[in-house]
């Protein structure tokens, strides 16, 4: 286990919420950002230890809470932790917000399952949009909104450091779950963090990114590959996520298998939207697909 506690950069430091599973790596991060003034980026989990330990980092002078998107793991603590310092709540929306019009529609009409851990309480003091500065100390911070993993996520990059939430990762990639994420949405977030140039990205779960440029490009490669696998996997037989993500996610924990289902799912949706994907049956995730 590493340091819980740790500056990992000049004015930034991390905690990791006691929350470790093979969907969260070691757990979640928490950062504390100084710079005359203190924000708390993703306070974590419902855990009052972890609570504690924020509150112990700090001294309970907090200015502004930054929530990069709102699932289970990364917003709970936001609303207490404001309630105890009386410092805003600041993210993009509730955790329905963004949601595409694709993904919006096909949750109305169809049993797309997912909703993975959604903080459906969560409800930001003050919404922020895309490209927002954020007043804080000498240095703003800007907001960039990167839907993809859930369609309210956004990342913030402070001085010459992004904080790229679930949506940039080293040890591992995003999932993208239907109706919550959206594979194009994903992509094109990804295109967008290449014009905001950071020497590091920190993650919400494991180490900083230390070639953020080369990182961002190499998901956007992967994505690409998985969907030629899942087209070459296709052919004309009918094949549905679950079997899908069984050929193609040989090497990985069986634990993670439903997770990479749900990201096969997503694939599947964008490349039904895009005509190189077909299917007879209601667009559900236990749909059996065909290439054409």
């Amino acid at each position: 286990m590493t340091d819980p506690v740790k500056e990992i950069a000049n004015g930034v430091t991390r905690l990791i919420a006691p929350n470790p599973s093979p969907m969260t790596y070691w757990g979640t991060n928490t950062y504390i950002l100084n710079d005359g003034q203190t924000a708390v980026i993703d306070p974590g989990p419902d855990d009052k230890s972890h609570m504690e330990r924020i509150l112990s980092a700090t001294n309970g002078q907090i200015d502004i809470i930054l929530v990069t998107h709102s699932h289970l793991d990364h917003s709970p603590l936001a609303k207490p932790l404001s309630e105890l310092t009386a410092a805003p709540v600041l993210a993009f929306g509730h955790s329905k917000a963004g949601q595409s019009p694709l993904m919006a529609a096909l949750e109305a009409t169809g049993d797309l399952q997912g909703g993975e851990g959604l903080d459906m309480e969560f409800t930001p003091d003050r919404i922020l949009y895309d490209g927002e500065a954020v007043a804080f100390g000498e240095n703003d911070i800007t907001a960039i909104h990167t839907p993809g993993h859930l369609s309210n996520h956004m990342c913030f990059k402070w001085q010459d450091q992004l904080f790229s939430g679930d949506h940039v990762m080293d040890w591992a990639t995003s999932m993208v779950s239907p109706p919550d994420g959206d594979l194009g949405d994903f992509m094109k977030s990804c295109e967008k963090l290449l014009d905001h140039k950071a020497l590091q990205y920190h993650p919400g779960h494991g180490d900083p990114v230390q070639n953020p440029k080369k990182r961002v490009q190499a998901l956007i490669q992967h994505r690409k590959s998985r969907e030629t696998q899942i087209l070459s996997a296709l052919g004309k037989s009918p094949k549905s996520a679950t079997i899908l993500a069984a050929e193609i996610y040989t090497d990985i924990n069986p634990a993670l298998l439903g997770a990479a289902a749900r990201n096969v799912f997503a694939h599947l949706i964008d490349l039904h939207s895009k005509g190189v994907a077909e299917t007879t049956e209601n667009l559900n995730f236990l749909a059996h697909f065909t290439a054409p």
